[in-house]
């Protein structure tokens, strides 16, 4: 019997150890923040479209400004909604933030670069 506790507890120390191995000194491993990653994804959609409607103005030489006009307020919006989510991921515990930083940043660099494009055709 007694041999069998010391086995016990020696897979029992084993599995401890094990666990300490993956673990950086005994924490477990951060995920990153869920709201920082759908900023990054507003900030990536953002982009993809302000890129097409470049693209769209460049093809179809200025004729469809319009259209290119609902689509950079839907790419403001969106740039907007990213910033937001991205607030909103910091306030997560215990989660990595830089998606959330990174999110963040990326949506303020892409509305400035949209506001910067209307206050140029504005003049």
């Amino acid at each position: 019997m007694d041999i069998g506790k010391r086995d016990a507890k020696n897979k029992q120390k084993e599995r401890d150890r094990s666990r300490k191995r993956i673990r950086k000194y005994g924490q477990a491993k951060l995920k990153h923040s869920r709201m920082g990653i759908y900023s990054c994804v507003y900030a990536g959609l953002s982009f993809a479209i302000l890129q097409s409607c470049i693209l769209i103005a460049f093809v179809m030489r200025g004729e469809t400004f319009g259209f290119i006009g609902g689509v950079g307020i839907l790419s403001i919006i969106l740039a907007a909604v990213g910033i937001r989510a991205g607030v909103k991921g910091m306030r997560e515990r215990e989660k990595r933030y830089i998606t959330c930083k990174a999110g963040i940043a990326a949506n303020i660099v892409i509305l400035l670069g949209l506001i910067l494009i209307f206050i140029g055709g504005v003049l």
